[in-house]
């Protein structure tokens, strides 16, 4: 579990300076809104990992063999991720948004692979106990919250009294601890390990024929696939814009960082371990219709936000239930992806799954910037919050449906 927590913070790290955090930093550059929330793109290789999740599968690294596919792998992808952010820490605005939009690229595409083999890692130690996989779910994303939240709230307050440069060179030394990790971690036993001398047709069915064909045989596998695909919808829209915002109605950086640490990050912790147990409880299903309805309601907080302005309770009060929801939403997607993997195939269908959500998101999202400015900030989060009703009207069919493979989940 401990260990499930470190690959969860090395996970979470990177997304926030590719993301929120880096939206900040353009804002005070004075960039467009428009060019903000167009650097969502550049996290399309989140969304395209699936073509290479293959290679992750069934390699190891060259020259890293001895450690074993997964170490090797995530260890390839940590020191890329290294590199890439020490290279944005020496960049700013005023050098050429082409050479920032670059270093993020390229950082999203090393993040990008390191999720694929943490994922299948994550799993693959808790592959023969279902309700030990769900635990390791919520574990996974109360790390994944503690690392956004360190490169999210956390590298803004350092903005307040550090350079930018400074504070995304700190981050980069903070992916040592994720290194750490996997060197103490057990390599899990190999499955499906093909030789590079195997036929290359053979390669092919096995690492990705038969991985799509395994989980297109499951009843409902459409809306299975919808609802990974839909259920995040609003807050991934909104996300972009949420430190623009803050900055827009008056809120400093310390103000901004000091509330989303001490009380978003206790909210969004509480929230996935809330997750957790509530699923535990009432079933996967049901706790993912529950948390869709919570999404959309704490997410229409925002527009009274906007109408009080700087009211420092307010954004207390608004950033704590919408970080609880947040926290529960993400344990019940996570626990519902690791449901829907085959163990064997699980660096393949995981990272297609999680693909999904990310495509949506950064495409969907590119446009918050232009809606914005064509629009308003409530009107804005009005549509963010009408987006959770898609994955609200799909869980509910297939909580309907019950298929087998969610009954005992």
């Amino acid at each position: 579990m401990f260990l499930t927590i470190a690959f969860g913070f090395s996970s979470g790290l990177p997304l926030a300076l590719v993301f929120g955090t880096l939206s900040l930093w353009l804002k005070d550059y004075h960039i467009a809104y428009r060019t903000i929330g167009a650097f969502s793109l550049l996290r399309l290789p989140y969304s395209f990992k699936w073509l290479w999740a293959p290679l992750v599968e069934h390699t190891a690294v060259p020259g890293l063999k001895k450690l074993g596919k997964r170490r090797s792998w995530a260890l390839f992808s940590q020191a890329g991720l290294f590199a890439g952010l020490v290279c944005l820490s020496g960049l700013t605005p005023d050098d050429g948004i082409i050479f920032m939009a670059m270093a993020a690229l390229f950082i999203s595409f090393f993040s990008a692979t390191q999720d694929i083999v943490l994922d299948a890692f994550r799993v693959e130690l808790f592959r023969d106990n279902q309700e030990q996989e769900i635990n390791g779910a919520t574990m996974y994303v109360l790390g994944y919250r503690i690392g956004s939240v360190v490169s999210g709230a956390g590298a803004i307050g350092l903005a307040a009294v550090l350079s930018w440069n400074e504070v995304y060179f700190i981050n980069a030394l903070l992916l040592l601890l994720g290194m750490a990790a996997v060197l103490a971690a057990k390599e899990p036993a190999a499955e499906n390990v093909l030789s590079v001398k195997t036929d290359k047709k053979q390669i092919l069915t096995n690492a990705v024929i038969e991985p799509l064909k395994q989980f297109m045989s499951k009843p409902y596998w459409v809306v299975a696939l919808l609802i990974v695909l839909c259920y995040r919808l609003g807050d991934a829209y909104f996300g972009p814009m949420a430190y623009p915002f803050y900055a827009d109605i008056g809120f400093s950086k310390i103000e901004i960082a000091y509330i989303s640490k001490l009380y978003g990050m206790a909210a969004t912790i509480i929230g996935g371990v809330l997750g957790g147990y509530v699923l535990a409880r009432v079933g996967l299903m049901r706790g993912l219709l529950w948390f869709a309805v919570l999404q959309g309601v704490t997410t229409a907080l925002y527009i009274p936000l906007y109408y009080v302005g700087h009211n420092i309770w307010f954004l207390m009060f608004t950033i704590s239930l919408e970080n609880l929801s947040s926290g529960m939403a993400t344990t019940a997607i996570i626990a519902f992806m690791s449901v829907l993997c085959d163990k064997g195939h699980t660096a393949t269908q995981y990272a297609l799954l999680s693909s999904l959500p990310g495509f949506s998101r950064d495409v969907l999202a590119s446009t918050s910037g232009w809606f914005v400015d064509q629009t308003s900030w409530p009107v804005f989060f009005l549509f963010s919050a009408f987006l959770a009703v898609p994955g609200m009207i799909l869980c509910r069919y297939l909580y309907k449906k019950r298929p087998t493979y969610l009954i005992q989940a």
